[in-house]
């Protein structure tokens, strides 16, 4: 078999005998790397090291599944109230998920729109260093609607 030795150069084409006692004396493990090549090609190395390496790569590719977390505040919801809701989509934005802002309106509330998009701009205001507008603030219904997503 070919064997490649610790520090990456090229022992030579040796037998698996020789080859285990090269990498006993060493202090490492004899790893085979193309086995499909002829001859095979192994290498003297840390096996538990390899993979931990190995294993670090694959979670590297694993990322974050960006999620839409959603804000529910009415028109008469206190300033304190916001604050905390405000609080909580500072945390969902610190965690790369979007933020979407839901101002329900019911019965007379629907005559003072105004009081829901001042909310909506205050909370946008409050989180503007961590975040951007994705979609500005719109009406559909009884509901009015703004989308932040994280800087």
């Amino acid at each position: 078999m070919r064997v490649v030795g610790a520090d990456g150069e090229q022992v030579g084409v040796i037998s698996t005998d020789q080859a285990l006692t090269m990498a006993r004396d060493v202090g490492l493990d004899l790893v085979e790397v193309a086995p499909e090549a002829r001859p095979p090609v192994c290498r003297i190395m840390d096996f538990g090291k390899f993979k931990y390496q190995m294993s670090k790569r694959t979670n590297k590719s694993a990322s974050h599944q960006q999620k839409i977390k959603e804000i529910r505040v009415r028109p008469k919801t206190g300033d304190h109230d916001i604050q905390v809701k405000v609080n909580k989509a500072r945390d969902f934005l610190s965690h790369k998920d979007k933020v979407q802002i839901t101002v329900l309106f019911k019965g007379r509330e629907m005559a003072h729109q105004e009081e829901g998009q001042k909310i909506i701009e205050q909370i946008v205001e409050s989180l503007s260093d961590v975040s951007k507008i994705e979609s500005e603030p719109r009406r559909s219904g009884r509901r009015m609607e703004c989308r932040l997503a994280p800087k």
